[in-house]
């Protein structure tokens, strides 16, 4: 689900974020394991540019896993093995390498109403 022209979503940073695109794959080497990646632009990260710090965003991206992707998620009636919740300070089209973005990345496993951050 590609979203166009998407309101901005609140987070606690106060930084600007929008949902670029929602996309859900087959986990490489995990048959029949589905991840639903989020994918939000947050102009704030920029290197050298930005405001918003690693530190600052990764609040970020646990309320937006728990606000905006647990009731997608459901509201679609959709089952996910993990959640990933990326934010790029540009578009990036996915899998592709942009060596000047700047993106922060956090996966999760959904467990009712919350999500439980999993290491890369």
């Amino acid at each position: 689900m590609s979203v166009a022209a998407a309101e901005p979503v609140a987070v606690p940073s106060g930084q600007p974020v929008t949902l670029a695109e929602v996309l859900l794959d087959e986990a490489a080497g995990q048959a029949g394991e589905t991840w639903a990646r989020f994918r939000f632009l947050a102009p704030e990260i920029a290197r050298g540019s930005g405001s918003v710090g690693y530190e600052a965003a990764a609040p970020d991206m646990d309320h937006l896993c728990e606000t905006l992707a647990l009731p997608y998620l459901a509201e679609q009636d959709l089952t996910a093995a993990r959640v990933v919740i990326s934010l790029s300070d540009r578009a990036v089209p996915f899998g592709a390498q942009d060596p000047a973005a700047t993106q922060f990345f956090e996966a999760y496993r959904p467990d009712s109403a919350a999500c439980i951050w999993e290491a890369f």
